[in-house]
C-alpha cells in the first residue's frame, strides 16, 4: 500500500478475523520563522482503510514493514480446522 509521507510510528494496522484495517496520520510541520510559502502540496490529515481477507490470518505472527513510502504487510494464514467426527451410540 502506497502510503508517503507518513511516519511508521503514525501507521495503525489492525486484524480481527479476516478483517484487515489500516490507520494513518500526517502531522503538520512546522513552519519555519521567516520563511515565506507560495504553495504546499503534501497531503496532510488520516486515512483508514478497511480490506477483508480471504481467509483468517494469524495476526501475532504478522509482519509490516515502511520503506520508501510503501508499507508491506506478510501475514501467514490460519491452519484449517478440520472437522471432526461423532460417533452416535445407541442409548440403552
Amino acid at each position: 500500500m502506497d502510503v508517503p509521507g507518513f511516519k511508521p510510528e503514525n501507521i495503525e494496522i489492525q486484524v480481527r478475523g479476516n478483517l484487515l484495517t489500516i490507520k494513518g496520520k500526517t502531522e503538520d510541520e512546522k513552519e519555519e520563522k521567516g520563511r515565506e510559502y507560495h504553495r504546499v502540496e503534501r497531503h496532510r490529515g488520516e486515512f483508514s482503510r478497511s480490506v477483508t481477507l480471504p481467509c483468517e490470518v494469524v495476526g501475532t505472527k504478522a509482519k509490516a514493514e515502511y520503506k520508501n513510502g510503501v508499507l508491506s504487510l506478510n501475514m501467514p494464514k490460519t491452519e484449517p480446522i478440520h472437522a471432526q467426527k461423532i460417533e452416535v451410540k445407541a442409548a440403552t
